[in-house]
């Protein structure tokens, strides 16, 4: 069974009930950055080069802070605001920056040498952000959890993640033709922006939601509490076990169960009672002496 069947629905559902809310935290950041990066692009190489820190951290926020809207929303109201969201998203923003980094030097990488390294990468992370943002995983950690929780799903991920990826372009196009007759630097720039708006809190309801479908895939228990394995402190087997069990493991049924009825019931009335005047005598002569234990009868 696939556990992502009509995830893209539901990204699409909450989506429009939410629109309002997601796009504002996209836009304010968006905006923010962009304007930064502006003023910053004046300074020169250096003015450029800082435009381009900027723009890697504005996108870490952004990520963070999507993916907690979308936490945030999931029970059909929005409970903070937008200053609330990004102050609940900002202290996982260099464990999001790190695993981001390091995800995408290796996704370069392998999409660069065979391309299908890549993409087999691109689909065991894909859920390393919401690892950070709702388990707080570690930077590295976020990489095994992801794996772990994609492991047996990897087709349907990566699915998922195509069609994403089609969307994304499919409306990157259609902003790239209504200013088509822009110069190149505002087409580029206003197609950039708006399609960032757009396309990124759809992107984050669906990662997230893929990361909700698979813990709920994985079984209980596996919402990021892995059971404590046994160890020092585990009551071992042996002296004063009770036969045929364990330290602590109830005593077979038979184990315990009272005596019979007639246990310890006193003897017969005649137990011990003396023999009779005449036992042993000998008998008469001519005559033989009975049988041991009765009297001659047979």
């Amino acid at each position: 069974m696939n556990p992502l069947s009509g995830v893209l629905g539901e990204a699409w559902q909450l989506y429009r009930r939410f629109a309002a809310h997601l796009l504002a935290i996209a836009f304010v950041i968006y905006l923010v950055a962009a304007v930064i990066v502006a003023l910053l692009s004046l300074a020169g190489v250096i003015g450029s080069f800082l435009a381009l820190i900027v723009e890697l951290f504005a996108t870490f926020l952004l990520q963070a802070t999507l993916i907690k809207a979308v936490q945030d929303i999931r029970d059909g109201r929005v409970d903070l605001n937008l200053g609330e969201t990004v102050s609940a998203a900002t202290p996982y923003i260099w464990s999001v920056a790190g695993a981001s980094i390091l995800a995408g030097l290796a996704i370069t990488v392998g999409l660069f040498l065979l391309i299908v390294p890549g993409l087999w990468l691109i689909t065991i992370w894909a859920v390393i952000i919401p690892a950070i943002v709702i388990e707080r995983a570690g930077a590295i950690d976020s990489f095994g959890r992801s794996r772990r929780l994609v492991k047996g799903h990897g087709w349907h991920v990566f699915g998922t993640l195509v069609l994403v990826f089609i969307i994304q372009l499919v409306v990157s196009i259609v902003l790239s033709l209504i200013f088509l007759k822009l110069p190149m630097v505002w087409r580029n720039g206003l197609s950039t922006f708006i399609s960032g708006v757009l396309i990124s809190p759809f992107i984050a309801l669906v990662v997230t939601l893929i990361y909700y479908r698979l813990v709920g895939a994985a079984g209980p228990g596996a919402a990021g509490d892995a059971a404590a394995p046994g160890g020092y402190g585990t009551p071992p087997g042996g002296y004063g076990t009770p036969p045929g069990g364990g330290y602590g493991t109830p005593p077979p049924v038979g184990y315990g169960t009272p005596p019979p009825a007639d246990y310890g019931t006193p003897p017969p009335t005649d137990y011990g009672t003396p023999p009779p005047a005449d036992y042993g005598t000998p008998p008469p002569e001519g005559q033989d002496a009975p049988p041991p234990g009765g009297s001659g009868t047979p």
